[in-house]
């Protein structure tokens, strides 16, 4: 599991470390492995032109550093000296072993093949100054591989919010630990890829994170398996109130899901009925209240139910059970909290997007785009619930605080229709099968990443294509095979 701890946290577990260490080690364990991963973007060393871009804290030491031991080994090293006072055992060394500084930073950038991004460390708050902003422009539109020093200068390492401008990397080295802003968007686009360094801190870390990663590993150990003894239910029936006259695909993406999710049965209540026995014979569908529909051991509410009064019955009969309940899409529309945090004997998991979360909110779109590990946390605790919010990154939050789960495998290419209903499907099948809900809808969106990259081709990245939500729900199967039984 990639774990990251916040700015605090790792500077105590830095201090307690450098109490046992020689003064400067580590800072060159860092150095170290920053040259290290630098040398490897390079078609090679010697000769290659080298601009460090260098502020007045320790990420400028690391820069500097690090440059000496690329200068060492044969490439121009050229430095641009931000801030107020450049680190000075680093600038020490780093001219020792041959590097330079310049007054003229445009000229060195323009001809530069990478660029070593020390301008501001874990500490830097509210984007670049105004004196930086024509530098970091001009490093972005070199030819240049832009790396980050720990961390994109510009962007909060404790929210992942970017409230000014902020240099673009195409690879961040990170060093101990890694910093929410490495994994939650709008600050993980500028991170690029990722590199991590130890330099030992993991025994002064907590043991309790701020955001978890789940890996494959940790996933397979979540996923229900099937034993001898096994029948429908105790493998998990769910039951979904999704669809209408309007939008009966939302029921048969839903039941698409929870199927490919390896519910035991699904109970349909609604409208669609036809279109969801079309596509899924084996669902067993009733036409009328939830609480008639027969034994079920979650519900999910909500998908394509439309406007009216219809979805608030709908979510208020379901939320009645004792069982748990996912509430998505056009269930979550006008929830009132009061009612989620009635006495229910079970879990409740919400799973909006930023839209449907800032409407439950009260603010702007934009507000949850900008600052999404505040409303993740803001929702889970207004309501009582598990939160998962859908998006560029995909966030859990349960109701009593503790880590956040970020999603690593998600994919632009999710961003298509019903692809949410899919996904409401899939994790309110793993809360039938007893799973709890912030590990049911962490395996979920992890899962529903992976199929859709999948879909997709190509893990999703360059040269993948469109997908439909229907591939997404298709290519589970396939993801769900690829946690339990990677290839070797």
């Amino acid at each position: 599991m990639r774990t990251a701890h916040r700015v605090e946290t790792v500077r105590a577990a830095e201090a307690a470390l450098m109490a046992r260490l020689p003064e400067g080690a580590l800072m060159q364990r860092a150095a170290a492995g920053l040259a290290a991963a630098c040398a490897g973007l390079l078609p090679r060393v010697y000769g290659a032109r080298v601009v460090l871009l260098v502020g007045s804290g320790d990420n400028g030491g690391d820069a500097l550093y690090a440059g000496a031991r690329l200068a060492r080994r044969g490439a121009g090293v050229t430095a641009v000296l931000l801030g107020s006072a450049a680190h000075e055992s680093g600038l020490a060394a780093f001219r020792a072993a041959g590097g330079r500084t310049t007054d003229d930073p445009f000229e060195a950038l323009a001809a530069a093949d990478l660029v070593l991004d020390g301008i501001t460390g874990i500490g830097g708050r509210g984007g670049l100054r105004p004196d930086a902003v024509p530098i970091a422009r001009a490093a972005r539109g070199s030819n240049a591989v832009v790396v980050a020093v720990d961390l994109p200068s510009g962007v909060d390492a404790d929210t992942g919010e970017v409230t000014g401008e902020a240099l673009r990397a195409d690879v961040t080295v990170t060093f101990g630990a890694y910093k929410p802003a490495l994994l939650v968007d709008p600050a993980r686009e500028y991170a690029g890829a990722l590199r991590f360094v130890g330099i030992g801190l993991d025994p002064h870390l907590p043991g309790v994170p701020v955001l978890e990663a789940l890996q494959h590993e940790d996933v397979a150990r979540l996923l229900p398996a099937p034993g001898a003894e096994s029948d429908k239910y105790r493998r998990g029936v769910l039951g979904i109130v999704a669809g209408s006259t309007r939008y009966p695909g939302a029921a048969v993406l839903a039941v698409s899901g929870a199927l490919r999710g390896g519910a035991g049965a699904v109970r349909y209540v609604g409208p669609a009925g036809d279109a969801v026995l079309a596509r899924h014979p084996e669902t067993l569908v009733h036409s009328g209240r939830p609480d008639k529909a027969g034994r079920v051991q979650a519900w999910v509410v909500g998908p394509g139910l439309g406007e009216g009064p219809g979805p608030v019955v709908a979510v208020a009969e379901v939320l009645a059970s004792d069982v748990p309940v996912l509430v998505d899409a056009d269930g979550l529309r006008g929830l009132d909290p009061a009612v989620v945090r009635a006495r229910r004997p079970a879990a409740t998991l919400l799973t909006p997007h930023a839209g449907e979360a800032a409407a439950l909110l009260g603010v702007a779109r934009e507000e949850v785009e900008a600052g999404r590990l505040a409303a993740v946390r803001e929702l889970a605790g207004r309501f009582g619930a598990t939160v998962l919010l859908k998006g560029s990154t995909t966030l859990v939050c349960g109701p009593d605080g503790g880590p956040v789960r970020v999603n690593p495998t998600g994919t632009p290419w999710l961003a298509t229709a019903g692809s949410g209903d899919v996904l409401s499907g899939l994790a309110g099948s793993l809360l039938a099968a007893g799973i709890p809900a912030v590990e049911a809808a962490s395996a979920a969106a992890y899962l529903h990443g992976l199929a859709a990259r999948r879909a997709a081709g190509r893990g999703g990245g360059a040269g993948a294509g469109p997908v439909t939500a229907s591939e997404v729900a298709e290519s589970l199967r396939g993801a769900w095979r690829d946690v339990v039984a990677p290839a070797s």
